[in-house]
C-alpha cells in the first residue's frame, strides 16, 4: 500500500511540474536583455487609425535590441512604455520565447517588456 501511494504522489509530482512548465514556459524560459536600441517601431501609426481598434493594437510596437555581445533580439511587444524609447537608448528588457510545439513561432520572442531605460554613457 504505501509503494502505491509513493508511486501515485510522484506521478502527481511529475505531472504538476509537466503542467506548470507547459503553461508558464516563456514565463520560465524569458531572457534577460541589456543593451542598446536599435528600433522601435509603432506597427500601427495612429494617424491611419479608423474607426474604433483595441488599445492593444494602439499600442503595440516591434522592438530590436542589441546586447553587449552584438547578439540583436527581436521581438513584437505591445508595452506602453516602448512609445518613449528611442533609437540609441540603453535598455534592459525581458524578451518571452513563443514555445516550441508552437511550429509556425518557435525561436521567435513576443511580449518584450521594458524593464529599465536610461541614458548610454
Amino acid at each position: 500500500m504505501k509503494k502505491i501511494l509513493f508511486i501515485f504522489i510522484v506521478l502527481v509530482f511529475t505531472f504538476g511540474i509537466g503542467y506548470l512548465t507547459v503553461r508558464f514556459y516563456s514565463y520560465i524560459f524569458a531572457v534577460k536583455v541589456e543593451g542598446r536600441i536599435e528600433a522601435v517601431e509603432r506597427v500601427t501609426q495612429p494617424t491611419a487609425i479608423l474607426g474604433e481598434i483595441p488599445s492593444s493594437q494602439v499600442f503595440s510596437f516591434a522592438v530590436a535590441m542589441k546586447n553587449y555581445n552584438g547578439e540583436i533580439f527581436t521581438a513584437s511587444s505591445e508595452d506602453r512604455q516602448w512609445a518613449i524609447a528611442k533609437v540609441g537608448m540603453c535598455a534592459t528588457a525581458k524578451f518571452f520565447p513563443y514555445p516550441p510545439w508552437e511550429f509556425d513561432k518557435a525561436g521567435t520572442y513576443f511580449g518584450a517588456r521594458l524593464v529599465k531605460l536610461r541614458d548610454c554613457n
